[in-house]
């Protein structure tokens, strides 16, 4: 499994499972801190339309485009859903956001041979190591 490090350099479009139109909420402030910084980020929240100017998709499935990395801002007894809708999507990879763990979505990513991190935060770890997908 690749580190949290190289799974967010490897990454081109990320969806966001949860985001925010709220501000003040990391929900929105996370995703448009990588937004900020060079990558595309595809928000998912079925009730908003749209987000940072993009479409805002109601489900994972419904985006139509290929996600690398699918970033979850949901409670963590929503993850293992979440983590089986990435993997029905071909997503490369699963991380859950800071304060969200599923014992079962780590199994279910692991079995399908795909990335997973959790409980920490993508933002922390772009910072950390000063990524930037900006050319």
């Amino acid at each position: 499994m690749r580190s949290p490090r190289d799974i967010l350099c490897d990454a081109l479009t990320i969806a966001v499972v949860g985001a925010s139109r709220y501000p003040e909420k990391a929900a929105h402030s996370v995703p448009y801190q990588l937004l900020k910084h060079g990558w595309r980020v595809i928000p998912v929240n079925p009730n908003v339309e749209e987000l940072w100017g993009e479409r805002c998709y109601p489900v994972l499935a419904e985006i139509p485009e290929p996600v690398d990395l699918v970033n979850v801002f949901r409670p963590s007894e929503d993850a293992t859903d979440v983590v089986r809708q990435a993997i029905e999507i071909g997503a490369r990879a699963v991380w859950l956001q800071q304060g969200i763990v599923s014992p079962q979505g780590r199994k279910m990513a692991e079995t399908a041979g795909i990335d997973y991190v959790e409980d920490q935060c993508t933002a922390v770890v772009r910072a950390a190591y000063a990524l930037t997908r900006l050319t």
